[in-house]
């Protein structure tokens, strides 16, 4: 007798297959028997008219802190994921010295925009060192797995003290000392290193964050020091996407070492023309093992009255009478006529970032969600072409929509590639072999974005939903979310349903799979608010042969724990 039989479901094994009728047999946490399964299981789930995939591995999340408090890790556990990796970008919070705990977390908050009252009374601090935080890591169970990166700040600021994130340069006995970090972390199982080189990464005070303008010797000694070992990825965000100087020397770094880099852009030039796509085909053609990350959709920004931004937000009645009111008071406010009067006549203190354009040529790139969202979204959706057809200005239309819903509605900016109002350019670059889906950020921008659940959208719409070009293989889409990712952060024991792999698995309703408008709840410590979006259509989730989640409520079992890279790998 199984410990558990899922018959009669389309299987869609993450190896990229055809998709079949069949069942699945788990004892323990492992898969035993994928196809026509004869006897008996202690627990037998019909999976008949929904699809079987591996559990998601999500490769770019930000639970650093939350993994230190959070058993359930939503919201990507509410999405299919069962494996998440955190410690992205070069934050996290080890090493650490027990004077900087505050500094670590006021560069995750200006970095990651992770509320730092929540992070000050939800973390413990039960480490020091890399490997004591990897412990701490291990000795709590959760609903999903977690693998961590060693992040290039926190070791910087160990051995740098208050000159980490200053023009000094370190010397090469500290760049030494550095490289012993990054190899001791990788060695007790960490999965690789990694480094943020992009100037939108500033703590709390507006500084760059540590290791933003390292050398490339400081880089490349980080990064060898992995050398030898039979794993260990290097990632990095940057500005500098395929230029010259970088360039050289991160392909010099995968020629000599042979391990695996993957790249995230976060310039608006990355996401025109081919840039992303000729750097991924170098690669491949070159044989090495460098992977640009690309998510399934735009960053999406929300604007809204729940959320930290919107194009009122800089205006003096607003910051002066408004911003500090609760949801409902705002709403109230917003609906007299004086204030309106007095806000459309005002322009916004915020001259920069999302407002540097103006806000009519903003909003032209603004879209209501409303309850069902589209995310690819023509031009006459948007604010501006809304207030074109109703003979109104832009801002008018978004102050209107704004206080609709109670104050509740959200609307979607998309960041970088949006231009032509389509994804051309995103499943251009989704369906190169050397580019990984990643970039939910679960865990993080809790203020202004919520993709955690971008897993979800990426099977929905481009599996199914999409109306303005060509959709992919439903198969496709699920070996680049599970098989692929997992693979390049050599965590060969899942990914694929196949006899002998650890059972996560999703069972999912595809013909309701959905996503909800984004809400904002206060349910981090202290009350922490964040951002989350919500989905229906998974009817289980499996994690190690566990039931963790049934129709979206969490079950209560926690068979997720560490994984530490080097010790999980089988043959496939």
């Amino acid at each position: 007798m199984r410990d558990l039989i899922i018959r009669n479901g389309t299987i869609v094994d993450g190896t990229g297959g055809e998709p079949y009728l069949g069942d699945v047999a788990i004892d323990g946490d492992r898969i035993v028997e994928v196809g026509k399964v004869e006897g008996t299981g202690r627990r037998e789930i019909d999976a008949a008219g929904m699809i079987v995939t591996p559990g998601w591995v999500d490769i770019h999340t930000h639970y650093d802190g939350q993994a230190s408090w959070d058993a359930v890790l939503a919201p990507s556990s509410w999405h299919g994921v069962t494996t998440a990796i955190m410690g992205n970008c070069g934050v996290g919070f080890a090493p650490v010295r027990p004077d900087a705990h505050d500094f670590l977390i006021e560069l995750m908050e200006g970095v990651e925009d992770i509320p730092g009252s929540a992070l000050a009374e939800g973390i413990d601090w039960q480490w020091e060192t890399f490997p004591e935080y990897l412990d701490a890591l291990e000795a709590k169970k959760r609903a999903i797995d977690v693998g961590v990166h060693v992040p290039h700040a926190p070791v910087r600021a160990y051995v740098l003290g208050d000159r980490c994130n200053t023009d000094y340069v370190p010397d090469a006995g500290e760049i030494a000392q550095m490289a012993a970090i990054v190899r001791e972390g990788v060695e007790a199982g960490a999965l690789g290193f990694s480094t943020s080189r992009t100037l939108l990464h500033k703590d709390l005070k507006g500084v760059h964050m540590p290791g933003t303008f390292a050398g490339s010797d400081e880089m490349l000694a980080l990064g060898r020091s992995m050398a030898g070992l039979k794993h260990g990825v290097f990632e990095m965000v940057s500005d500098h996407l395929g230029d010259d100087d970088e360039w050289k020397w991160v392909k010099g770094f995968a020629h000599e070492t042979g391990l695996p880099v993957t790249l995230v852009a976060t310039s608006a030039g990355a996401y025109q023309g081919d840039k992303m796509y000729n750097i991924a085909e170098e690669s491949r053609r070159e044989g090495m093992d460098i992977r640009p990350q690309i998510a399934g959709r735009p960053t999406g920004v929300l604007q809204g009255l729940t959320s930290s931004f919107h194009v009122f937000a800089g205006h003096p009645t607003y910051r002066r009478e408004i911003a500090s009111l609760p949801l409902e008071e705002k709403v109230a406010m917003m609906q007299r006529a004086d204030i309106r009067a007095a806000l459309l006549s005002e322009t916004s203190a915020m001259k920069s970032g999302a407002m540097s354009g103006g806000p009519d040529e903003l909003l032209a790139r603004v879209f209501p969600l409303g309850d069902n969202p589209n995310y690819e979204p023509d031009r006459e959706q948007s604010v501006a072409g809304l207030a074109e057809a109703a003979g109104v200005t832009p801002m008018e239309m978004m102050y209107d929509l704004l206080i609709r819903d109670g104050g509740r509605e959200l609307f979607y900016q998309p960041l970088g590639g949006y231009f032509t109002y389509n994804f051309d350019f995103f499943r251009k670059n989704m369906q190169h072999p050397n580019v990984l889906f990643g970039l939910s950020d679960g865990g993080a921008h809790c203020g202004v974005i919520a993709d955690a659940g971008m897993p979800t959208f990426i099977i929905s719409y481009w599996g199914r939903d999409r109306v303005k070009g060509e959709k992919f293989p439903l198969e496709f889409l699920v070996r680049k979310l599970t098989s692929d990712t997992a693979r390049a952060y050599g965590l060969n024991d899942r990914g694929q349903l196949k006899p002998g792999l650890l059972a996560d698995i999703n069972i999912i309703d595809f013909a309701a799979l959905r996503l909800f408008r984004p809400e904002a709840i206060h349910d981090l410590p202290a009350g922490g608010r964040r951002l989350v979006q919500r989905a229906e259509g998974y009817r289980y989730t499996v994690k190690s042969g566990q039931v963790t989640f049934v129709d979206g409520e969490f079950t209560g079992a926690l068979p997720g724990s560490l994984v530490r890279g080097g010790r999980e790998a089988v043959i496939l």
